[in-house]
């Protein structure tokens, strides 16, 4: 059957993008992160051309006397190019597609600068994207078009997962992706140039409406000096755009929890006590999510040629339900979550050669998630959030003159956490980032062994406590503004490319303990020996409140040249120089570091001259600031206290001990007592920033002109780590030899501070809390072993093009070892970036060091789309990946006589109970305790698009079409806190892969 000339463009643009689009080493490296370039060599003297049929855009320039033409900062888009010589030749290329952040070579000779017009229509889709020598960066672009055909989640993340060197971090984190050994805490995401990243924990992103997303932009390393404060990798989205021809057109996305596999339920499966496994933990048989999103958009001109808009509204809605916890009685949760999101998107071509642009959306998401007692299934009541936020970005484009073009960028963006809860019966249990005012409701109540204490005493526990941990103040947000301006230059052999940027961001921020306190029993064993009778029940309460306004500020200088050394050699040349200041709840800067200086190099080698086997390399140094959120309980005021009662009984209801009397008197802990720190005391005077450097070599090669293939090697080594040390000591016990009478704690000598691992600390001290600050230099084995991460891999990668298939492959083979992960550690799920509890006591260190929780040895993927006919394709997704490592973490024993006070958080396991027939804890080092098994996933669609209804389709994509559902990550705690028991709970799975979904898609355009 026909089908409609409009539905059969759309098809055909769909191969040409997975044909052009799809380069995992394309991008030239002096581009703009929001456009693209044509450059090429033509005679001197002679005009070329440029116009973008759909929105009459144009742009001539002259030719210089080097024979080389450039135009710069081309929105993505397909291109004329007309060639005019002096002479009266003249010739024409028809659909040059321009990507984001690449440059495409149009050439014209002698040969093809005839007497009479040469008109050649670029037919892309016949062949792979050509091997593009201007490039020595890793980057792929995805287009919408692309994306449509493939069965992908409809997410950034999943997007960014195709790249090679990409792998899913923990779930604990959220849905994020780690870049090239990496934690998820290192990455920056961009939108339309702007810094769409939530830097509070760089935990976080703003979700653009999907629909509305017309390139994403992966660079997985080797960027130029125009981007920075990421040491992993970058994502940037250019929105779409309205063109002369009206479009619109709507969609429904539907996810049914009713097709939806049945989730694997979770079980204990301690290897070091088979007796305790397979009893039920989580009972999933319930669990489900369901997905459905709609979207309505449309854009045009409003002044021909002139300017133009594109609207998009999306509504989402999702729910889900997850099983309760039978082994420790936590309650399950069922939740529903509301998307309404916008874009706006508005272009003026004023002229040939300035431009304005303007981008706004929002991402914000409403949550409501009610909390289910286990066992009774009643209600205890809902936990409502709100994330995301609204962002706006302005832009201009000057094209000064044909070698000189300039740009600004100015942009603002809020992300909400809003967060409050509501008990069954209505009341409000809110926190109001007040520290004397704790968050109001029922307190939350731990037993510190389970499997002892609830068959001796009962079960201590709240029928009303409604979370897990703790809520965020009411009015929780955070804020960026960020300036920016950039220069290109086009000198003769050099292409010189500068600019500045600034980013200011303020947090609000701050927690509490739902009902204000947590209560902890326990019992008291002084003799040690279990049974014997002088055991004593006790309780601890413990109140932890946070509230503050911080600060980071960060600006810098970039400078780089692309210099065109030969006809087929091309050098790359960039600095940047960085600055970062982070301010406290009192406005006062705690940490500064002052213009660190990132080196980029790089070349391209055209071996043959024909583009057809390009050898290329990089190297460069990649800084990241410290996160906002360290400030907050670290370096303003906080409240952290604890006191130990005893009790006569138990409320039944709340789970709060009844009848108490001190057992002694309160304490703070990390000298947190509700008063503002002195910020010359909090990091190290010598504080450098957390830094890496990267080296890449690789090449590819033209195999036909339907394959390439290609090849790279990638080391990055971690330099210098940000964490906090809690180890007093050294300067407690130096100050006790000097003659001091320390004073602990208070506001200028603080328990915990942020130092660089493995270097000398150079520290300020009110030793006696008089406010006379004494500096000692803290040597580094005092503290703690250097921080280490290193990444090697090799990747290997093909892309085919054809008529009617395209296929993309990679295969990762990578090392990924040291001593820290990075900003987060996945061991426990401690999302605390930068104050992790990696290097809090340099006892943590010892046999730290080994292959760390991204570590994915082999990682293979294969995706692409075949079109069948007209009216009729597929796509498919293929991803497998050997598992993560494993670890026992254990208590330190012996030590000072007893266990270490940090309990289960050491690479040991082994120990029955202190001072028990065991003895000793056994060293078990990092990553030696196996490895998760290897995952396989396979995702399928079809889509059709009927001929008796132009514009129509319909989509199904099956993910894990086979169900395979094997553990992801699992509990690595393996041993009691406080007495070295063994843990039921060791090897516990934590996640698996997703069960088997199905998605439905119905859309129409016109």
């Amino acid at each position: 059957m026909a089908v409609h000339p409009r539905t059969r463009t759309v098809l055909q643009r769909s191969a040409l993008s997975a044909a052009l689009s799809m380069c995992f080493i394309g991008g030239l490296q002096a581009q703009s992160n929001t456009a693209g370039a044509i450059f090429g060599q033509a005679a001197t003297g002679a005009t070329v051309q440029v116009q973008n049929p759909s929105t009459g855009f144009s742009r001539t320039i002259t030719v210089g006397a080097d024979g080389a033409y450039r135009f710069s900062a081309l929105p993505a888009g397909t291109y004329t190019v007309t060639y005019q010589g002096s002479d009266g030749t003249s010739s024409t290329r028809e659909g040059v597609n321009v990507s984001v952040g690449t440059g495409t070579p149009v050439n014209f000779s002698s040969a093809s600068a005839t007497s009479t017009l040469d008109t050649i229509t670029v037919r892309a889709s016949t062949s792979v994207n050509p091997i593009d020598v201007s490039s020595v960066e890793s980057t792929s672009i995805l287009s919408a078009e692309q994306i449509a055909k493939m069965p992908v989640l409809r997410d950034t993340t999943s997007v960014a997962l195709l790249a090679p060197g990409t792998v899913r971090g923990d779930n604990a984190f959220g849905n994020l992706a780690s870049f090239g050994g990496s934690s998820v805490a290192e990455n920056q995401y961009y939108v339309n140039g702007f810094n769409a990243t939530n830097t509070f924990r760089n935990l976080d992103f703003a979700q653009v409406p999907f629909e509305a997303i017309s390139q994403s932009q992966v660079k997985t390393g080797g960027y130029g000096a125009e981007f920075g404060r990421s040491t992993g990798g970058v994502v940037n989205q250019i929105t779409k755009r309205g063109t002369n021809e009206f479009h619109a057109g709507g969609n429904v996305f539907w996810s049914p929890k009713g097709l939806q596999a049945e989730q694997t339920s979770f079980y204990l499966n301690n290897p070091l006590d088979p007796g305790s496994s397979g009893e039920l933990y989580r009972d999933n048989s319930g669990n489900f999510d369901e997905q459905w999103t709609t979207a309505l958009w449309a854009g045009g001109a409003l002044i021909q040629d002139k300017l133009f808009a594109y609207g998009l509204v999306q509504y989402g809605r999702e729910k889900n339900a997850l099983g309760a916890t039978e082994y420790t009685e936590g309650n399950g949760t069922r939740r529903a979550v509301k998307r309404p999101n916008w874009l706006v998107k508005l272009d003026w071509d004023i002229n040939e050669n300035n431009k304005l642009e303007f981008t706004g959306f929002n991402s914000e998401s409403e949550s409501e998630e009610a909390s289910y007692r286990y066992g009774t299934n009643a209600k205890i009541g809902t936990n409502y959030t709100e994330d995301g936020g609204k962002f706006y970005i302005g832009k201009y484009t000057g094209y000064l003159t044909d070698t000189f073009t300039v740009s600004a960028l100015y942009g603002n963006g809020t992300f909400t956490r809003n967060q409050h809860l509501r008990t069954a019966d209505g009341l409000l249990v809110e926190y109001g980032g007040n520290l004397n005012e704790p968050a109001t409701g029922c307190p939350r109540i731990l037993d510190a062994r389970p499997t002892y204490r609830q068959n001796i005493t009962g079960t201590y526990s709240s029928n009303c406590n409604i979370t897990d941990g703790s809520i965020d103040r009411r009015d929780a947000q955070d804020e960026r503004n960020q300036y920016r301006i950039d220069a290109e230059w086009s000198v003769g052999d050099h292409l010189i490319r500068f600019g500045y940027d600034r980013d200011d961001f303020e947090s609000v921020a701050g927690q509490s303990i739902e009902g204000g306190r947590l209560w902890r029993y326990s019992t008291v064993n002084p003799d040690g020996i279990a049974n014997s009778g002088d055991e004593t029940d006790i309780v601890r309460e413990q109140i932890v409140n946070q509230g503050s306004t911080v600060k980071l500020k960060q600006w810098a200088f970039y400078v780089e040249d692309s210099w065109k050394i030969t006809d087929n050699f091309l050098a790359y040349l960039g600095a940047r120089w960085d600055t970062f200041e982070n301010l406290n709840g009192e406005g006062q800067s705690y940490v500064k570091i002052d213009k660190q200086f990132g080196p980029r190099l790089g070349f391209s080698w055209d071996v043959n001259g024909d583009s057809t086997l390009k050898i290329y390399g990089n190297a460069g140094r990649y800084a990241l600031p410290l996160t906002p959120s360290v400030a907050v309980r670290g370096a303003s005021a906080s409240l952290f206290t604890r006191q130990n009662f005893n009790y006569t009984g138990v409320d039944p209801q709340t789970g709060a001990p009844i009848g108490t009397t001190p057992r002694g008197g309160l304490s703070y802990v990390n000298g947190e007592f509700g008063e503002p720190k002195n910020p010359a005391t909090i990091a190290s005077t010598n504080l450098d920033p957390m830094y890496q450097d990267e080296f890449i070599l690789g090449f590819q090669k033209q195999l036909t002109d339907h394959q390439n293939i290609g090849a790279r090697g990638i080391y990055r080594k971690l330099k210098a780590a940000i964490d906090d040390n809690c180890d007093y000591t050294p300067i407690y016990n130096q100050a006790v030899a000097d003659g001091y009478e320390p004073v602990l704690p208070n506001s200028g000598f603080p328990y915990c501070r942020m130092f660089n691992p493995g270097k000398d600390s150079v520290f300020l001290t009110d030793l006696e809390d008089n406010g006379q600050l004494t500096e000692y230099t803290v040597a580094a084995d005092l503290l703690s072993p250097k921080a280490k991460r290193s990444y090697k891999a090799l990747e290997l990668f093909w892309d085919g093009g054809w008529d009617r298939l395209f296929l993309q492959g990679s295969w990762t083979i990578g090392w990924n070892k040291g001593n820290t992960e990075g900003g987060v550690k996945s061991d426990i799920g401690q999302a605390d970036t930068s104050v992790t509890q990696d290097f809090d006591y340099k006892e943590l260190m010892v046999d730290a060091y080994g292959y760390l929780p991204n570590d994915r040895r082999h990682s293979f993927k294969l995706f692409g789309a075949y079109q069948i006919t007209d009216e009729w394709s597929i796509g498919g997704n293929v991803l497998v990946q050997s598992g993560r490592p494993k670890n026992c973490l254990g208590v330190l024993y012996p030590y000072n006589g007893g266990i270490h006070p940090y309990g289960s958080s050491f690479f040991r396991c082994g120990t029955t109970e202190a001072g028990g027939a065991d003895g000793p804890s056994v060293a078990v080092p990092r990553g030696t305790a196996g490895r998760l098994p290897w995952t396989n996933t396979i995702d399928l669609n079809v889509a059709y698009f009927p001929s008796w209804a132009p514009g129509l389709q319909f989509k199904m994509d099956v993910f894990n079409v086979f169900d395979n559902q094997k553990v992801t990550a699992i509990s690595e705690v393996a041993e009691d806190a406080t007495t070295g028991a063994p843990l039921a709970t060791y090897g516990r799975w934590r996640s698996t892969q997703a069960p088997r979904s199905f998605r439905f898609m119905v859309q129409y355009d016109f």
